[in-house]
């Protein structure tokens, strides 16, 4: 514990020293979200990235993540502690993909997932998060909307929005929320039967038919400090448990399936991010042209967010 404590102690002196400010995702190892400055979901920390004014941004998330800072935030060092914490959803979605549906489709408005890399947003319209997914596809003057990476929003949206929406790819998917079974929180639920169950969007619809609300880790998170229950079970990535049990310490949170880890978000280690800091390593790279391309629906994105505020 004392040597955990002083690379805090270090770290919190780098940061001062450089002007950094971390980021880190609600998925996020424990003590990684207790140093960071923030913690979220990925609409809330682009919120961050877009407004911050430090020097450089650290970013504890996965790859798309912090090239979504980046493009936000051209003129300054975005670090990632780990480069290989990648996405592999994101991943399911190259820039070649999306500009074949756009051939192939080409009156359709694309709609991304914030869950995709810089180079396929290059070629949306607009961007968008588990939280406000089917907001923006009813912001689209079509009526047919292209959606990728992740098949399961793209469900969910079209089912809030009643518009066609077509999938790209046909069965993209996270691999963390593809685990959850459906049977398995029904027996959760029988144990634990005053407990609200919450699910993330990412999650099979099946798992959405018993789950008492549907949302992403922010509305998840603001769904339990609201509700008056006193137990919860949780069908996202376990990391969101830390934030929750921290936040309303009278509760019991429940993992949906306790083997619900994103083992790419939990690459960055404390350790990992002193040595980001110390030497300003691993920078987030960019053509200028993705970047240019890229940031117009991400900034669509967060304009709609500010005049909701």
């Amino acid at each position: 514990m004392n040597a955990q404590f002083n690379l805090m102690e270090k770290i919190q002196k780098l940061k001062r020293e450089k002007k950094a400010v971390i980021l880190a995702h609600n998925y996020q190892r424990p003590e990684i979200q207790d140093i960071a400055d923030f913690v979220g979901d990925s609409l809330e920390l682009s919120l961050c990235a877009a407004q911050t004014d430090a020097k450089i941004i650290v970013f504890c998330g996965v790859n798309f993540m912090a090239e979504t800072a980046a493009v936000l935030n051209f003129d300054k060092k975005v670090l990632i502690p780990d480069r290989n914490a990648l996405c592999p959803m994101a991943s399911m979605l190259p820039a070649e993909l999306v500009r074949l549906y756009k051939r192939k489709y080409p009156k359709a408005k694309i709609v991304l997932y914030i869950n995709s890399l810089a180079e396929a947003k290059a070629y949306c319209d607009a961007v968008c998060t588990s939280a406000n997914a089917a907001e923006i596809v009813n912001r689209m003057d079509s009526e047919v909307a292209l959606f990728g990476p992740d098949v399961n929003l793209a469900r969910y949206a079209q089912m809030k929005t009643g518009k066609k929406i077509i999938p790209m790819p046909r069965y993209g998917f996270c691999p963390v929320h593809k685990l959850f079974n459906k049977n398995s929180i029904i027996r959760l639920r029988q144990a634990y039967p005053d407990a609200e169950v919450m699910a993330h969007p990412e999650c099979d619809p099946s798992i959405w038919e018993v789950a008492d609300f549907v949302g992403s880790t922010s509305r998840m998170y603001g769904r339990a400090l609201a509700s008056k229950a006193n137990g919860f079970i949780v069908a996202t990535e376990v990391g969101l448990l830390h934030r929750l049990k921290k936040d309303k310490s009278e509760a019991i949170f429940i993992p949906a399936y306790e083997e619900a880890i994103c083992v790419n978000m939990k690459l960055h280690t404390l350790e990992k991010v002193y040595l980001c800091l110390r030497d300003e390593k691993y920078k987030i790279r960019l053509p200028p042209k993705i970047i240019s391309k890229a940031r117009e629906p991400i900034e669509f994105m967060l304009k709609i967010r500010e005049t909701q505020r």
